[in-house]
């Protein structure tokens, strides 16, 4: 058997061999050794320019702070650990977790310390879009629930006839569901202006409802405040107007207008083939939602005019506004 403890060449080929960055520290702070491995990971071509170099002034800001704190538990006998972001030797940004030890001889006395740095960038990485996935998430929650309690306050609000509120409130949340589904499946954290449309108006009246416009992204927060929007128009097309009946046709059309300092969204959804409409007696919650909680949602301005041919609806928002979250 292989006696590696007594055999340099074995210890060699390992210390060659390893991904970590094993280094000796003299008790002064200076760097004496790298092993081979360490500086291929380093990107270090000749450790001459290095060797004898204050180990701490590798790392900046909390980094240096952790390694002067990291020398001095060593030579108190005790070892000490901590990560931090550090350079190669050619200058590309590393995040390490680093282990410093005092190193004892054989009379029991520390002589030196050993630093091992393991290259841990892509789980730091890997956590930092956890982060942003799971602030994502409580963003998300958030707008879902203020959707949700705007919704039941106007839908079940004091008096109303619970026979007919309680299947319209239950519409409205599969239509929330909807929406969000779209936002899950989504590769990135938005969603597109003409899948979420198609999907939550096209739904219950396939081949009536025509979409025109370009491609356009949508946080999260604006996409669930359309959804809402366009399935209010879509069931108020389905009852009253012009997806009431065997002709009827919507236009749900879109556009970038940048003739103003900041580009702005322009949206139309137009009815047409439809019975004659007329301006109704009340302001029911579908109307309240699209001109008021949308238009607060999205930050522009939304309205609902009940022409004879058709009801219009129309929004217009800064671009700007679509991506915040």
């Amino acid at each position: 058997m292989l006696d590696a403890q007594n055999n340099p060449r074995f210890i060699a080929a390992a210390l060659a061999a390893s991904d970590d960055c094993i280094k000796v520290i003299g008790l002064d702070g200076s760097l004496q050794f790298m092993n081979e491995g360490g500086q291929r990971v380093m990107e270090v071509d000749d450790f001459s320019r290095f060797k004898g170099c204050p180990w701490p002034d590798f790392w900046q800001g909390q980094g240096n702070a952790d390694a002067i704190a990291a020398l001095d538990e060593a030579r108190a006998g005790r070892s000490a650990r901590f990560t931090g972001f550090a350079n190669t030797a050619k200058g590309n940004k590393r995040y390490w977790d680093v282990k410093v030890s005092p190193i004892v001889n054989d009379d029991g006395r520390i002589d030196s310390i050993l630093s091992i740095s393991r290259d841990i960038t892509s789980l730091k990485a890997f956590e930092d879009e956890q982060m942003l996935l799971r602030n994502e998430l409580a963003h998300r929650i958030k707008n879902i629930l203020a959707l949700v309690q705007a919704v039941a306050s106007q839908t079940l609000k004091d008096g109303a006839d619970m026979a007919v509120a309680k299947p319209a409130f239950l519409s409205r949340l599969a239509a929330l569901s909807r929406g969000h589904d779209i936002l899950i499946n989504s590769q990135h954290n938005s969603t597109q202006l003409r899948e979420l449309a198609v999907a939550v108006a096209a739904e219950q009246a396939a081949g009536r409802v025509v979409f025109d416009g370009p491609d356009i992204n949508l946080s999260a927060k604006c996409a669930l405040a359309l959804t809402l929007a366009f399935h209010e128009l879509a069931t108020n097309a389905l009852k009253y107007g012009a997806l009431s009946n065997d002709k009827g046709m919507v236009s749900l059309s879109w556009k970038i207008r940048s003739e103003w300092a900041q580009p702005t969204l322009d949206l139309v959804w137009a009815e047409s083939g439809g019975p004659n409409v007329s301006l109704p007696s009340r302001r029911g919650f579908g109307s309240r939602m699209i001109e008021k909680a949308l238009s607060s949602y999205v930050g522009g301005t939304s309205c609902v005019d009940f022409n004879p041919d058709g009801l219009v609806f129309s929004l217009s928002v800064p671009t700007s506004n679509l991506a915040e979250f």
